[in-house]
């Protein structure tokens, strides 16, 4: 009997169901929430934008009200000057090397610094376009050495002619630039003399004609620019020679080769014009052309 029992139990126990396994995998929508979390974009934007967004709002409402804005600012203006006037920031003096007495007191005017004052309230680069464009000046470099000292390196234009017109007498370099202005010519009585509308303009030129009139440095007057087209040499006792638009250099020359062998400077002769290459041209004083008459006329009344 009990055997029978255990049979019909155990054919019960075949026929029952299983239980049913949970299913490990997630939902739809589960596995793309996932997905999306996953995302470069999205795991950048929760690691910074959402840090930066809070705290962007936590100071906009703090900045929000006017009074802790006027503290905020007034505790940074504070904390720069604290450090901006430090001594070892701070500018005592001003030396200038390369520049004469003049330029230099020029410059103190140009740059009116207050000393002492903070190094990072100076603008180098602006002092240095100041001071360069002085006229006297070439040149300039300014730093700040330690110690305090704002140094400034000047490169001074050397005068090389004195150049009259209308409005008075300056002094230029060799390129033509204004040096300084002058009361008179014989303030500098050691520069040669350039007159005439143009001639600061072509410097180079006449310090050629300079240079090549040297065997008449101590006759010669100056050089004349005439209708800015070309030069004329002027010597004592009025005399001029003449010069050509074009290859005045060797015009001049060719003045200075007959000159050495004939005199001709120095006789009675008021301007050598040698304007047109192919035809020279002497002009005398009008006492010289009347001896010249008188001459032919001797001579022809003896024949």
């Amino acid at each position: 009997m009990q055997s029978l029992i255990a049979r019909v139990g155990k054919s019960f126990r075949r026929h029952e169901p299983e239980p049913q396994k949970c299913d490990p995998a997630p939902s739809r929508l589960k596995y793309r929430l996932q997905r999306w979390m996953l995302t470069p974009g999205i795991r950048l934007g929760l690691r910074i934008g959402v840090p930066f967004c809070l705290t962007l709002a936590a100071t906009s409402a703090f900045l929000a009200n006017e009074q802790r804005r006027d503290a905020l600012n007034l505790f940074v203006a504070e904390l720069r000057a604290s450090i901006q006037e430090r001594p070892e920031f701070m500018v005592n003096m001003m030396a200038i090397d390369g520049a004469g007495p003049n330029l230099s007191e020029d410059i103190r005017e140009v740059v009116p610094l207050d000393f002492p004052v903070s190094s990072f309230d100076l603008n180098v680069e602006q002092i240095r376009a100041t001071i360069v464009d002085l006229d006297p000046v070439r040149n300039a470099s300014v730093r700040i050495r330690p110690g305090g000292i704002l140094q400034v390196n000047v490169e001074e234009r050397i005068p090389a002619v004195v150049w009259r017109f209308e409005d008075g007498v300056e002094m230029l370099d060799t390129d033509g630039n204004r040096v300084d202005g002058l009361p008179n010519r014989k303030t500098r009585a050691d520069l040669p003399l350039i007159a005439g509308t143009g001639a600061n303009e072509n410097v180079p030129e006449a310090l050629r004609l300079i240079a090549a009139a040297r065997p008449l440095t101590d006759r010669m007057r100056g050089l004349v620019r005439i209708g800015d087209r070309r030069w004329d040499l002027v010597l004592d006792r009025g005399q001029r020679i003449l010069l050509p638009p074009e290859r005045a250099v060797e015009a001049l020359e060719r003045v200075l080769a007959v000159n050495e062998v004939q005199d001709l400077l120095e006789r009675d002769v008021i301007a050598v014009d040698m304007r047109l290459a192919a035809r020279p041209t002497i002009r005398m004083s009008e006492n010289a052309v009347q001896e010249w008459w008188r001459i032919r006329q001797v001579n022809g009344s003896g024949q």
